[in-house]
């Protein structure tokens, strides 16, 4: 095996309103058809509601809302995307993203993604990147899982 074939690693290229997020596979758990969630009361317009999955209420978000590249709402041919959460807590294991349509798998290679240097990116993107002719955000997910957090929080305080 070659070096280059050593450092590639399987992504998921997800769409969303008006930009794709780069993520490791290993972080998606499902691909479910949008349903509209259960509204959460005071929480911020990027948090949709909860969503029911496999007996967990998940958070769902509309990523592109939060981060403030367009409006995102779901529709006919929305996806969510069932993601693991890194924070470890036992409580909130899952979040959702909304999508537009279904993710496409891409072998990342270190050598051929190109790192967009940039001062202000978008609230919970750690990095924007080129994948080949693919213009992608990655997003920071410890960020967003705290952003949820707070917000649910601050909800529930109201």
């Amino acid at each position: 095996m070659n070096t280059t074939q050593q450092n590639d690693i399987r992504g998921v290229l997800i769409a969303i309103a008006r930009a794709r997020l780069l993520l490791p596979n290993a972080t998606i758990a499902e691909v479910l058809s949008f349903a509209p969630p259960s509204p959460i009361e005071g929480a911020p317009d990027w948090l949709l509601g909860r969503i029911r999955w496999r007996g967990w209420e998940l958070p769902l978000i509309a990523f592109s809302r939060m981060a403030g590249i367009a409006p995102e709402a779901g529709g006919l041919g929305s996806k969510v995307v069932v993601l693991k959460a890194l924070s470890g807590d036992p409580k909130a294991p899952y979040f959702a993203i909304l999508t537009q349509g279904f993710p496409r798998l891409v072998t990342v290679s270190t050598d051929r993604l190109l790192h967009e240097p940039e001062e202000h990116l978008p609230q919970g993107v750690s990095a924007h990147v080129w994948l080949n002719e693919d213009e992608a955000f990655i997003p920071d997910l410890h960020a967003i899982e705290a952003l949820i957090g707070d917000a649910i929080a601050q909800a529930q305080a109201a």
